[in-house]
């Protein structure tokens, strides 16, 4: 086997703690000069540039960033496929958006063509973004996972889909059967989970699109398959939650509905959760479940405010979501830009450091990939980003102004975007140059 060996030089961050857990400045490691070597696709050192140079053979070649930032790749914990051409689409709230723009787009991924045709698009405006990792929702057929899995396969990206389970309370041309899902799920796990660095998750849409049936099929997909995943949604909107017990009035609280189908486990990651009791996020935490905070579409469909303090306070997993397409931006420096404003509206702060956090180690724990992704530990895959303090005039003037690693993290998280990102390097390849 041939050895590739590389080196970058630039700042150097990473998130190796949640800031709620640790003080804050245990929380990171910076190199204001890093070098980071890679061999194979994996990290195999990093620190300072001063100290790790001199052990480089006159072979190996370093790459130099100037006023750059190397930190780990972004995850995106909750994200629609189907949902990228209804991006900025005006003026719903959570269920009549679902009817009116989401049920017809997502019908159209029947065809495998236009199935491959999206997941293109939609894996280059990821990388653009620097996220190399999501858990992705489908549509309810298998030929949107199929199309999607191919194209992340080529490039070697570590990502996560599932095909939509959904047999009821939804358009007679877009809903399965309890069992045509189990088959379907089951066939496209067979082909797909543990591929590469390709995993599966069950999906059911939420619990109003989903028989009773349809969820205890879900269940045993897990039971059957241990280390698959689970993606839903849960609490986004007030309606929502209202209709899921009219449709459940035997279980206590909408998480119940989860749990009494065995849902809830450690690779279960419930998207949004903005009107969770202490009951639920108590049952999160002792499940080891996680939840996905998407701060643009709760903004964007009017759900509400995601009380972070709260699960923190319960000690629950938390990633950050883009939740394309009724997150606006797949940028997940965009989407923590948002997520600030979310905490101040509660009179909460979201420091830079656990903005970092959310958008690369958090969301690692949250899919329990910590040991893989989400840092640049010695031996973890070499999934990284480049930032650039130039990318745009009005960032490289406020740069100057910045005297702190914390004040640039922060300027790089309100005025960055997909401009921002130069490279982004997938097991130590380059899958995105500006």
């Amino acid at each position: 086997m041939t050895i590739e060996k590389k080196a970058y030089r630039a700042a150097i961050v990473h998130s190796i703690a949640d800031p709620a857990e640790v003080a804050v400045q245990a929380s990171y490691e910076y190199f204001e000069d890093g070098l980071m070597i890679v061999e194979n696709g994996k990290i195999c050192a990093v620190g300072h540039a001063r100290d790790l140079l001199a052990t480089l053979g006159s072979d190996v070649e370093v790459l130099t960033y100037k006023d750059a930032l190397i930190t780990a790749g972004f995850i995106d914990t909750h994200i629609h496929l189907p949902q990228t051409g209804l991006v900025g689409s005006y003026g719903e709230q959570l269920l009549d958006w679902l009817n009116t723009y989401v049920f017809p787009a997502e019908s159209q991924f029947s065809d495998p063509a236009h199935a491959a045709e999206v997941s293109d698009i939609f894996i280059k405006e990821l990388l653009r973004n620097g996220t190399t990792t999501a858990l992705v929702f489908g549509s309810r057929h298998k030929e949107s996972v199929d199309a999607f899995f191919t194209a992340a396969e080529k490039l070697n990206l570590r990502m996560i889909a599932g095909k939509v389970m959904m047999d009821r309370n939804a358009p007679d041309y877009l809903v399965d059967t309890a069992e045509s899902s189990y088959v379907d799920s089951k066939a496209l796990i067979e082909r797909w989970h543990g591929k590469g660095r390709l995993h599966y998750a069950v999906t059911p849409r939420f619990a109003p699109t989903s028989t009773p049936q349809q969820l205890a099929l879900a269940g045993k997909l897990l039971t059957e398959y241990p280390d698959l995943y689970m993606q839903t949604h849960i609490s986004e909107n007030l309606k929502e939650i209202e209709w899921v017990k009219a449709l459940f009035p035997e279980r206590k609280h909408y998480l119940d509905v989860y749990d009494h189908f065995k849902l809830l486990g450690e690779r279960s990651v419930f998207a949004h959760g903005v009107h969770l009791c202490d009951q639920e996020c108590e049952r999160l935490a002792q499940t080891g479940s996680a939840i996905a905070f998407c701060p643009t579409s709760n903004l964007f469909l009017g759900s509400g405010l995601f009380n972070l303090p709260m699960a923190e306070r319960h000690k629950v997993n938390v990633g950050l979501g883009t939740d394309i397409g009724a997150g606006t931006s797949f940028s997940m420096l965009q989407t923590l830009n948002e997520a600030y404003k979310v905490m101040q509206l509660q009179g909460a702060r979201l420091s830079p450091f656990k903005s970092l956090y959310l958008a690369t180690l958090g969301g690692a724990r949250a899919l329990r990939l910590e040991d893989r992704i989400g840092n640049l530990h010695a031996g973890t895959e070499a999934d990284f980003v480049i930032l650039d303090f130039n990318a745009t005039p009005l960032l490289s003037y406020r740069m100057k102004q910045a005297t702190s690693l914390e004040e640039r993290l922060f300027v790089l998280m309100t005025l960055g975007d997909d401009r921002t990102v130069s490279e982004t390097y997938s097991a130590g390849a380059l899958v995105h140059k500006r």
